[in-house]
């Protein structure tokens, strides 16, 4: 009896190590991984010293400062959770089950949508002409869309090239497409703190992976130093692509 297991203590057990691993991720992502560690250590000393050596005046203080903590740890990871909360609700599945209710169709791009900005990213790389390029899917974009000049206006090569133009004022911030249409420029993109990420890749990169692990857009980058083509997609970087490479990346649905 003291040592019954069942299937239901396995899926409690397997759900408990999914969401440490995914608080992981999250974590590890947003650079407070050495926090994360320092939870863990204070939760196993806490369970040892009321549960098993079960000291009741130290495990009240430890208590205490569990009651508290929590409120602490709501207040300086609120952007976490706030990240944690939309990638939830904008999962593929989650969003495909909301969509089937709704009675609504995704606008998902396709070839025709693509190709305007696969041949201008094309055009700029030649030219070595940075550029920065957000592509909204699932996770909706509004609060990035507010900090650039809105322009909602088709997907056009020209257009593009010409806002990202070296003596363009919009040059220097990212272009966000979202349901078909080019809705800002000069728009300003969180900036990823990972340690991971090569030196040799600047600014550029590092916002267009900030804004890949806090939604699920694709971030194009032409970089302006070497005329290379890469996409930031949740936390991943896919460098030197070709013209049919970035196409599949766009128009392929995970």
């Amino acid at each position: 009896m003291f040592f019954e297991f069942t299937l239901k203590d396995f899926i409690d057990i397997l759900l408990v190590a999914l969401l440490l691993y995914y608080i992981y991720k999250l974590m590890k992502a947003s650079g407070s991984i050495k926090i994360f560690t320092g939870i863990l250590v204070f939760i196993l000393a806490w369970l040892i010293v009321s549960q098993v050596l079960e000291m009741r005046l130290l495990g009240n203080i430890f208590d205490k400062l569990v009651n508290v903590g929590v409120l602490a740890l709501i207040i300086l990871f609120q952007d976490d959770l706030r990240r944690f909360l939309l990638t939830l609700g904008s999962h593929e599945h989650v969003s495909a089950f909301i969509h089937f209710f709704q009675g609504g169709k995704k606008k998902e791009m396709d070839h025709s949508d693509v190709m305007p900005i696969v041949m201008a990213c094309m055009s700029m790389s030649k030219q070595k002409v940075g550029a920065l390029i957000v592509i909204e899917r699932n996770m909706p974009l509004d609060d990035i869309v507010r900090t650039g000049d809105l322009i909602d206006a088709n997907i056009n090569q020209r257009l593009i090239e010409n806002i990202f133009f070296k003596n363009s004022p919009l040059h220097d911030g990212a272009m966000v497409i979202s349901k078909k249409r080019i809705k800002a420029a000069g728009c300003i993109l969180p900036v990823s703190h990972n340690l991971d990420i090569p030196k040799e890749l600047g600014l550029r990169h590092r916002a267009a992976m900030g804004i890949s692990q806090v939604s699920d857009a694709h971030a194009i980058i032409v970089s302006e130093e070497t005329g290379g083509i890469s996409v930031a997609y949740k936390g991943q970087f896919h460098l030197r692509l070709t013209a049919e490479e970035l196409e599949s990346i766009l128009t392929k649905v995970p």
